[in-house]
């Protein structure tokens, strides 16, 4: 009784560990697309245009928006879970702390590697935070809930949603580019391979984790996986799970 009771909360411990990691690689990530200045992931343009428009800084704009969403979930009767609540404010803290501490890029010999790399490690961050199975974030339970209430597609949906935030984005002054091009092509993919990376095992028997889906579908932030909208997909989520503060 007691090895399984010890099995249990190493179990929920390393859940815990990789929420918290991937949230505060997410926001990390973020910064650097920031950085690198060739163009951010969809909802980072729609936190940039608000930041230029109110000179609130991007990460404080991102736990705003976080917030208003979540709102939004209460009319479509959305439960959130504690990666949740935890995306709301870790993704945008990470993303201040970075950018404070990571300086201008000069040179497009180094900001294309930066773009790069904040892409691929938004990848491992959505692989993390997914795999621990905490709920979804603000953003994605959103896009899960239209699902369920209109009865349109995933896909549909979150391309509607996403294709909004970066006009709405790109008119307040937020920087679209190469890098939210290649981002939509590229985190479906990413987000898939880390995924199974870092998928837990089993829990054992009387843990309340969800079974995680292994079967590739369609796309978005947490915790059955659905990519952003563009070809790679990951999987369709149950109502109130999927992936990407984003």
């Amino acid at each position: 009784m007691s090895s399984t009771t010890a099995r249990g909360t190493t179990h929920l411990t390393r859940r815990l560990v990789q929420l918290y990691a991937g949230l505060t690689l997410y926001g990390a990530s973020s910064a650097l697309l920031v950085r690198a200045g060739l163009g951010l992931e969809p909802w980072g343009v729609l936190h940039q245009g608000l930041a230029e428009l109110t000179g609130i800084s991007i990460g404080v704009v991102s736990i705003i928006v976080g917030a208003i969403v979540l709102l939004l979930w209460i009319p479509m009767r959305q439960r959130p879970g504690l990666g949740t609540v935890s995306n709301v404010f870790v993704v945008g803290l990470a993303m201040d702390g970075t950018l404070a501490l990571v300086g201008e890029v000069d040179g497009l010999g180094a900001r294309i590697p930066v773009m790069v790399l904040g892409i691929v490690l938004n990848g491992v961050a959505t692989g993390l935070y997914i795999a621990a199975r905490f709920g979804p974030g603000p953003r994605d339970g959103l896009m899960t809930g239209l699902n369920r209430v209109t009865g349109r597609s995933i896909r549909l949906v979150r391309t509607a949603i996403e294709v909004a935030v970066v006009v709405t984005g790109f008119l307040l002054g937020g920087s679209l580019g190469a890098g939210t091009v290649l981002y939509a092509l590229a985190i479906g993919p990413l987000a898939q391979l880390f995924l199974r990376v870092f998928q837990l095992p089993a829990p054992t028997t009387g843990s309340s984790a969800p079974a995680l889906p292994t079967t590739a579908a369609t796309p978005s932030e947490a915790a059955t996986p659905t990519p952003p909208a563009g070809p790679a997909p990951v999987a369709t989520p149950p109502s109130g799970q999927a992936i990407l503060p984003q």
